[in-house]
């Protein structure tokens, strides 16, 4: 029971004690003084009685008289003249009269008055007594008539404490409202001030309060400013500001793993020729501004193309990975122009080649870094002028058009011919916290089943996506509902963009209520970002539902990651980018460090994904992850099982 609810009871019974208590005293005073007055009223009518009677000289028939007009003209129970020997000489009495008030308050309340005994005389002789009794029904009518008005207003000064006291705990409540919702938005990554009200005592509270969340955020922001220019020293060039040659690669290597993208894309290399001649002939300071202006040809690409890369592999050499398809020709003929005219102010000893490669995003990153290689150096040997270029496209794409591809995915999915392939992510104990299921589809019967990477770009083209992932949320719930063991399945950002997709998702999720405290969705950075509202819709939706949310491919990003809390995320995988390489880099160490702490400080669970050597998962462990998958972790498990 909340606090407020506790001080409400404690107002409603307090003030139900007081109008109890209030009644109860009122009544026992009413009733004594009632008592006494009646009892007063017998002794005196009894003792004038007594006086009158005595003056008629011992005339018998005088006394009755006398005793029959008193009677009619009071409300007696019975008069009664009693002989000097005790025995009754006369009586008037017509018996006891009913009240009106209840039962039960005739019980809890009775009203007794002694009869009221006076002597009679004749002379100096006595004449014997009188007795007198007066109906108490009279006296208990009043007495509950008194106690119903009394309740009345009692009530009624009741319910206006009542309700000054409920204007009174709505003022205390309101700051204790804000202090509450202050914490929760420094939980949500917001860092609110409150005025400060004008009770003393939440005054105090509120000061404190304020001044935590303020310590809070400079915390938070000096954590995350430290993290950044860590970022900046660990993953970029000190002259150029593009990627250093390990980040680009790491970068280069997850980018051809990932589901989503074109089926083909680009990658450029640019090489500055003679770079020792050029630093003993222009000098150190003017080659430098030579490298930052070729760097600064390629930056204009990250800008228009999502997912776009930059490196600076070594001192002369720069690369360009672009996901995109049959535009890596262009791109190259354009950064040529730009160069060509650009280079003439830095002196006709400057001579730059370009070599590029189109190819598909399934071959090996080895393939694709050969290749382009040996197109840059085949522009090197037949260098003429200041620039040259060599841009081959060798894609080996789809043979049969895309029309035939859609209708391929649209039959798949109506008879279902998907598969989740399951991948494990392991604690550092070697537990399995869950599987991460890729889906597979079989375009054709009895053909092979094929990665995301072959149908997922035309799927988002054609828009099936959101069907696509329906089919394997419910292939994930399937198979909880038969193991008991936690999935991972991954949903694209454009089925987000489906109006129709998260309904028929909370229905699947609504139909397997247990399957579905087990069930993990991965959203990609890019959706958080770009999204972001309806990231927060998923979370409204399917978290009191029990399913997890978190976000994958975690990179650059996580700047941002105070606002993706306030999605409602589970957890964050960081992307092999960041992972990979970082044993034996004590800076990419400490920046994954970073990591980790500002993310738990917001509650949020952090794995590793696509790690590929021991070293690199102890140097994870080291850094407090919760868990990790990639091909490592799989071949670890596989081993243990045989």
């Amino acid at each position: 029971m909340s606090l407020m609810r506790q001080v409400t009871w404690l107002v409603l019974g307090v003030a139900l004690a007081a109008l109890l208590g209030a009644l109860g005293v009122s009544t026992l005073s009413a009733r004594n003084l009632v008592q006494s007055q009646l009892q007063l009223k017998n002794a005196d009518n009894a003792q004038t009685l007594a006086l009158a009677m005595s003056q008629q000289g011992g005339d018998e028939a005088l006394i009755k008289l006398l005793v029959s007009a008193q009677f009619d003209t009071g409300a007696y129970e019975r008069l009664r003249w009693l002989g000097p020997d005790g025995q009754v000489r006369f009586e008037r009495g017509e018996g006891a009269r009913e009240s009106r008030a209840p039962a039960w308050f005739q019980q809890l309340v009775p009203i007794s008055a002694a009869d009221g005994v006076a002597q009679v005389s004749s002379g100096w002789q006595a004449a014997g007594a009188v007795e007198v009794r007066s109906h108490s029904a009279y006296a208990t009518d009043a007495l509950w008539a008194s106690c119903r008005l009394m309740l009345i207003w009692l009530a009624g000064v009741t319910v206006v404490a009542l309700m000054a006291a409920w204007w009174t705990l709505q003022r205390i409540r309101r700051p204790l409202d804000a202090v509450v919702a202050q914490a929760e938005a420094v939980m949500g990554g917001v860092y609110n001030q409150v005025m400060e009200p004008r009770m003393p005592e939440f005054a105090r509270l509120t000061r404190a309060m304020n001044a935590m969340v303020g310590r809070v955020k400079a915390s938070f922001d000096a954590q995350a400013g430290q993290l950044l220019v860590l970022r900046d020293q660990v993953h970029h060039d000190t002259l150029t500001r593009v990627g250093t040659r390990k980040h680009f690669l790491a970068e280069f290597g997850s980018a051809l793993e990932r589901d989503e993208g074109p089926m083909d894309a680009g990658l450029l290399l640019l090489r500055l020729c003679d770079l020792s001649g050029l630093n003993a002939r222009l000098g150190h300071a003017q080659t430098d501004e030579l490298l930052c202006a070729l760097a600064d040809a390629l930056k204009v690409y990250p800008e228009r193309v999502p997912g776009c890369l930059i490196g600076r592999l070594n001192g002369s050499d720069f690369a360009l990975w672009l996901p995109a398809a049959q535009v890596m020709a262009e791109t190259a003929q354009a950064i040529a122009d730009a160069l060509r005219a650009t280079l003439p102010v830095f002196g006709p000893q400057v001579r730059v080649v370009i070599g590029a490669v189109e190819l598909p995003r399934a071959r090996p990153a080895a393939v694709w870094l050969g290749e382009a290689d040996a197109a840059l150096a085949r522009a090197e040997n037949r260098s003429t002028g200041p620039v040259e270029v060599v841009a081959e496209l060798r894609s080996v794409g789809a043979q049969q058009g895309e029309g035939q591809w859609r209708q391929q995915l649209q039959d798949a999915l109506a008879q279902s011919r998907g598969r989740l392939v399951e991948f494990p992510v392991h604690d550092r104990t070697g537990r399995v916290l869950h599987l991460e299921c890729p889906l597979q589809l079989q375009l054709k019967p009895d053909e092979d089943w094929l990665l995301a990477a072959r149908w997922l770009p035309l799927a988002q083209r054609s828009r099936l996506t959101a069907g696509i992932d329906l089919l394997a949320v419910r292939l994930a719930l399937s198979a909880i509902a038969a193991d008991g063991a936690a999935r991972c399945v991954n949903l694209a950002p454009a089925s987000l963009q489906d109006a129709s997709f998260l309904p028929q998702l909370r229905e699947l999720v609504l139909a397997a209520p247990q399957a579905a405290r087990s069930l993990l969705l991965d959203l990609s950075e890019a959706a958080a970002t770009q999204h972001f509202e309806l990231l927060v819709e998923v979370g409204r939706q399917l978290r009191p539902l029990g399913v997890r949310l978190g976000l994958e491919h975690a990179g650059a990003g996580l700047a941002q990651v105070d606002q993706l809390f306030q999605a409602g995320l589970d957890y964050v995988k960081l992307d092999a980018a960041v992972v990979r390489g970082v044993a034996g880099d004590p800076a990419r160490v400490a920046f994954v460090r970073g990591m980790v702490i500002m993310l738990r400080s917001l509650s949020l669970k952090v794995y590793g994904e696509g790690v590929t050597e021991a070293l690199d998962a102890q140097a994870l462990w080291d850094c407090d992850l919760d868990g990790l998958t990639g091909p490592w972790v799989t071949e670890s498990s596989s081993s243990e099982h045989l």
